[in-house]
């Protein structure tokens, strides 16, 4: 089945008590059980499991290749509650350019949990097999990276990761399953904020992660650390998201069809210093891109030659992209990443992080173009 018809039929089969097409929301927060406390319907409580957060599983482990997914309340739950349940004394591998959150999550909690971090360039294979140790139990790739937009090898380093005896982890939340399915590559677990084109609306956040073939005992592992910390999705975002799945497809054609026509033309201006966008031939990582995602997203990040204070100025001048954080909604925004990344930024002072939207790419373009030019 091809990933447009997928995509809207996974997860919907209609409800069987009523026939309704849209899936129903079950809102319960506790089931039904016997007296002895056996579950005659699988379920007992809401922060274990509920229906609504199942059928979205059953989605998105459909449209990722997987064997299991897990729904959370957001991609940083998610990604936590992974990172909880490796062994102690383990050694996360990152890259340079990781979402600060994780880079902020490591640097700060990773002591308490007995974890050890470094960071590398994952995009370069040499460097990243220089950085491993014999305690590394996790390369966790994120490509396209946020936001200077690296791409990394996924069979690579999945044939890395193994030799080692280590896992692989791909944050996949820039390309969604649409555009590049990790665990087909290697990979053994996906990571999805689902706030961002999963959802799609910008009204719902969430997060997932897809296991692939092999590690049952780990996705049961994380399923009971869900539960015990609490970092379980409410039924309103998993619905949320099962509906943003049916239109993903459609969605990310246009979505990558308005950033290249943004991205060539922010690379032709003069005042751009720096465009990164994979779908560039000019892109150090095209090639890879070329050849493990179908498009090359919607994501676009570019840097200006009058350093902070132009791309304060021009961030200033835009009149339809809306400043503001996250991504991957039907409107377009821009953001300087620097300026929220807190009191230690790793993102260029001259960077400016673009989500374009499903707006016509010729009003886009000209926004831009009436920005730079002041």
């Amino acid at each position: 089945m091809r990933m447009e018809t997928l995509a809207v039929h996974a997860g919907a089969t209609p409800d069987a008590e009523t026939g309704a097409v849209v899936p129903p929301l079950h809102l319960a927060t506790t089931f039904e059980h016997a007296p002895d406390g056996s579950l005659p319907h699988g379920l007992i409580y809401q922060r274990t499991d509920h229906p609504t957060q199942q059928r979205f599983e059953q989605a998105l482990a459909a449209l990722e290749g997987g064997v299991r997914a897990l729904y959370f309340g957001s991609g940083m739950a998610a990604g936590s509650a992974l990172l909880q349940c490796l062994p102690p004394g383990s050694h996360v591998l990152f890259p340079h350019d990781v979402y600060h959150g994780f880079r902020h999550l490591a640097l700060e909690y990773f002591a308490r949990w007995n974890l050890r971090c470094d960071f590398a360039d994952l995009s370069d294979i040499p460097s990243t097999h220089a950085a491993l140790t014999p305690l590394t139990r996790l390369i966790w790739a994120e490509t396209p990276s946020n936001p200077l937009l690296q791409i990394s090898d996924i069979a690579a380093l999945a044939e890395l990761a193994h030799a080692r005896g280590a896992r692989l982890l791909v944050d996949n939340t820039f390309a969604s399953p649409v555009l590049q399915q990790p665990l087909t590559l290697g990979a053994d677990v996906v990571l999805q904020s689902v706030t961002k084109y999963i959802g799609g609306h910008s009204d719902t956040m969430g997060g997932a992660l897809v296991f692939g073939a092999g590690l049952d005992a780990l996705a049961e592992q994380v399923f009971r650390t869900r539960a015990a910390v609490g970092l379980h999705g409410a039924p309103l975002g998993a619905w949320l998201a099962l509906r943003g799945l049916h239109s993903l497809p459609a969605r990310m054609d246009w979505h990558c069809r308005n950033a290249f026509a943004v991205a060539q033309a922010l690379g032709a201006h003069p005042a751009v210093a720096r465009v990164h966008y994979p779908g560039l031939p000019t892109h150090p990582g095209h090639a890879v891109a070329a050849r493990q995602m179908r498009d090359f997203g919607g994501m676009v990040s570019f840097e200006l030659a009058g350093g902070r204070e132009a791309a304060l100025a021009c961030a200033a001048r835009l009149k339809l992209f809306i400043n503001a954080t996250s991504l991957g909604g039907c409107e377009s925004l821009v953001e300087h990443r620097a300026s929220t990344e807190g009191p230690t930024p790793t993102s260029p002072q001259s960077l400016l992080r673009l989500s374009v939207g499903l707006e016509h790419p010729d009003d886009l373009v000209g926004d831009l173009m009436q920005a730079l030019a002041g």
